[in-house]
């Protein structure tokens, strides 16, 4: 199949770049930005995305948003192949804050379909209306609790790192404080106000997320559960349900085909 070829001149007339690769297990991409929106849609492997505000972590069947111009960080768990779409900054309608997004069984065909051309060119009618079906699904999609939101006072981020960092630690919350120097209440009361979640909440969505990412890079789910601080394997799927309404098993089992 040929393709257009795209010059410099045709650069005003781009509303969708595309890229395509193959990802190793493990690569971390420094912090960085893009003068575009950024859609980021990992067919297989599992990506986590970092940002001042939050982080978020897709398996396959969801992807990441990253506005025009937002700082982020990204790191791949298992072989992934990764398709990413870069938005017009311009064009309306597209999602103001960074997010997960499902990705629908449209919204993936319509990805692949961008990536296949290579550029969408607003002087092609077929490639305008693809365009204009990206941004309306981008819209439309619901926003799964695949995400992380981080603490914006520096204390209270590096105690977010610190329980990020060993989430199978069972070091109370009374420990934790104490070791960094503040009461119970006001680690509790500042990752109430600067996440919207409590401690304990924040601390099973970080293990959560931890043991996606670990069974994202082919560990079973009883040690990716453990690893994570479950009591259980049963503990984890019965999480894993509520987040996904599936078994780990039965998730990754049907990406894989």
């Amino acid at each position: 199949m040929s393709r257009k070829r795209h010059t410099s001149a045709d650069e005003p007339y781009f509303l969708v770049r595309t890229l395509a690769n193959e990802v190793p297990d493990g690569r971390a991409l420094p912090p960085h930005a893009h003068p575009w929106g950024q859609l980021i849609y990992a067919v297989s492997g599992v990506l986590s995305v970092w940002t001042e505000q939050g982080s978020w972590v897709a398996p396959p069947h969801w992807a990441v948003w990253a506005p025009a111009g937002v700082v982020h960080a990204m790191r791949f768990t298992g072989a992934t192949s990764l398709r990413t779409l870069y938005v017009r900054p311009d064009l309306a309608g597209q999602p103001e804050q960074s997010g997960v997004i499902t990705v629908s069984p449209l919204l993936r065909e319509l990805i692949l379909r961008a990536i296949e051309i290579g550029m969408l060119d607003r002087r092609e009618p077929t490639h305008v209306a693809i365009a204009d079906l990206i941004l309306h699904e981008l819209r439309a999609q619901s926003t799964p609790s695949l995400d992380l939101p981080q603490p914006r006072t520096a204390l209270f981020r590096r105690i977010a790192e610190h329980v990020a960092a060993a989430p199978g630690e069972r070091r109370g919350q009374a420990a934790l404080a104490k070791h960094f120097g503040v009461s119970v209440r006001t680690l509790e009361r500042a990752f109430v106000g600067e996440t919207g979640l409590s401690l304990g909440r924040w601390r099973r969505q970080a293990r959560f997320l931890h043991a996606l990412r670990r069974i994202g890079g082919g560990a079973p789910v009883k040690q990716a559960a453990l690893d994570a601080g479950y009591r259980s394997a049963s503990a984890f799927i019965a999480a894993f349900r509520v987040a996904l309404n599936t078994t780990p098993g039965r998730y990754f089992e049907a990406k894989r085909r």
